[in-house]
Order: structure tokens, then C-alpha cells, then sequence
């Protein structure tokens, strides 16, 4: 329900009013194409099944076979998947489904890096809302295909009291005091803080969580020390892959970045139809023959 309507309407920003112009002018509407899902550098698969509903969409006798499994490293030239149906769709549907793939799987693998180059410490990576308007759930599902974790996937999740809330409510205590008396007892109540003194006001009225924002190392130390047992630590603010091995050294619950979603570089993935089997392809060029059903 969420992830069709996305594939959609991408697909109809690419067709635009008349379609592939090109491919009508240039293919013949018979012919059937088998081509490959390529990767071109090394990294983690993520939205093989939204590339697979972008061909769908576009003709549901292309067919979609999967030679490795959603969340697997790849290296250059290792064959993701193939892809198998009539040349049109094939071929209107291809950047489309490639955007998707490659935009996912970029967000996985550099997920996938960061999570690794803090496993030595009990810290666990947590993704933001910082995401690109439209794509939140695709962008969160692929920071756990890279084995990270969720944060909020919007603001009814939980109560988060950040910066500009405490301005407003007039300093930490009432904007604490005025969502404990809100909000139903089920909802987890955190508070973002940027000193170890707001840090000490915010745990003497009990919240569940702090985020613990663009603070140095040395004051991140403290500030865990100063809520361990009292509430769960978030350190957030300009993490990135250099740093994220120091934050976790300071014993903080979570870490969050932002950059995972908003500027994660993409995985390079090719559609690739060889000349031996555009040969073949040429060769089944019988319109009865029903060869592209899953």
C-alpha cells in the first residue's frame, strides 16, 4: 500500500504524456529481451523487490529472478538478478526500477560500514527523520537491509522534545512537565540536550530517553556516565563514519545520522543486456510463445 504508489508515480514522472518515444520508435514490439542486473562497484543489495514491481507495473509478463538475496555483498560485475520479458517495458521501466535500487542500496551499504566499523562497542545505529520527502519507509527499510535500526518514522511515534520545543515552552522543566501531563502513559517521552546541565534538569523529571546533541567526546563521556541507569543515551549531531568508532567508545545507547539517508552516495547497478543474448532474444521472437510469466 505504501511502496506501490511511489513505484507509480515515478513511473509516470519518467513516461511523461506519449511514453518511451524511443524504444517505440527503435524496438520492435514482439521482441522479448533477457538482460541482467549488474553490479558495477562493490556493496549491499537493497530494493530488489521495488525494482521488481517497476517492471511489473509496466508489463506484468516481465519476470524478475533473483541470483542473490536482498542484503547481500556484492562485488564488480556480480549478477544481482535477471530479467526476463517483452523489450518495451523492459526498457521504459528500467531507470525507474534502477533509481530505486541504486538510491536503496547505497543508503544499505554505507549503513552497513558504519555498523561495522562500531561492532567492538555496545553502541547501535539508528537512522533519522532527515529523509528524501516521499521515500521515508523505502530509505528506512534499507538502513535495516544494512543491519541498522529505526528511529521515529514521523511525529506521532513518540514525544521528542527538541531545541526549538524547549524555546518555546520555556525552558526544559515546563516543556517536560507539559507532555508527561498529555500524552497517554504508553508514549515514550525523550528530550534533546546540548550541556550536561540541561542533561541533570531533564533526568531529575524522569524522561524515558535523552539525545544527547553535537557534544564533544569528552562531554558525551560524562553526560553518559551522568544518565547510565537513568534513561537511554542517543548521541546525535555530524556523526559520520570517521567519528561514529569515538561516539560509540563512550558508552552511548544509540547513535543517530542523519547522513545515512539524506546523503549516502549510490550503489553504481547496471541493466545489462549482452549481444549473445540480445541474440537470443531475436531468436524467441514468437509472440505466442508464453516464455515470460513467472
Amino acid at each position: 500500500m505504501v511502496v506501490e504508489p511511489l513505484v507509480r508515480s515515478a513511473l509516470l514522472e519518467d513516461l511523461g504524456r506519449a511514453g518511451d518515444v524511443t524504444t517505440a520508435a527503435v524496438i520492435p514490439w514482439d521482441l522479448v529481451a533477457e538482460a541482467c542486473l549488474v553490479a558495477r562497484q562493490s556493496g549491499i543489495v537493497a530494493g530488489l523487490g521495488v525494482a521488481a514491481l517497476a517492471f511489473r507495473l509496466i508489463d506484468p509478463n516481465i519476470k524478475v529472478t533473483a541470483m542473490l538475496p536482498e542484503g547481500s555483498w556484492v562485488v564488480e560485475g556480480d549478477i544481482i538478478a535477471s530479467v526476463n520479458g517483452p523489450a518495451h517495458g523492459l526498457l521504459a521501466a528500467e531507470r525507474v526500477a534502477l533509481n530505486f535500487l541504486c538510491h536503496m542500496s547505497g543508503i544499505a551499504t554505507e549503513t552497513a560500514a558504519v555498523v561495522s566499523a562500531i561492532k567492538a562497542y555496545s553502541a547501535r545505529l539508528t537512522c533519522t527523520r532527515k529523509t528524501t520527502p516521499g521515500l521515508r519507509a523505502l530509505e528506512k527499510y534499507a538502513i535495516r537491509v544494512g543491519g541498522g535500526l529505526n528511529h521515529r518514522f514521523g511525529l506521532d511515534d513518540a514525544v521528542l522534545i527538541k531545541d526549538n520545543h524547549i524555546v518555546l515552552a520555556g525552558g526544559v522543566r515546563p516543556a517536560i512537565e507539559r507532555a508527561r501531563a498529555s500524552v497517554s502513559h504508553m508514549m515514550k517521552i525523550a528530550i534533546e540536550v546540548d550541556t550536561v546541565e540541561q542533561l541533570a534538569q531533564a533526568l531529575t523529571l524522569g524522561v524515558d530517553s535523552v539525545l544527547l546533541d553535537n557534544m564533544g567526546t569528552a562531554v558525551l563521556e560524562e553526560a553518559v556516565r551522568l544518565a547510565r541507569g537513568r534513561a537511554i543515551t542517543e548521541a546525535s549531531g555530524r556523526i559520520t563514519r570517521t567519528s561514529a568508532p569515538k561516539v560509540a567508545a563512550t558508552g552511548v545507547d544509540y547513535m543517530s545520522m542523519g547522513w545515512l539517508t539524506h546523503s549516502a552516495p549510490v550503489l553504481d547497478i547496471g541493466l545489462d543486456i549482452a549481444d549473445d543474448g540480445l541474440s537470443r532474444c531475436y531468436a524467441q521472437r514468437n509472440p505466442e510463445r508464453d516464455m515470460c510469466k513467472p
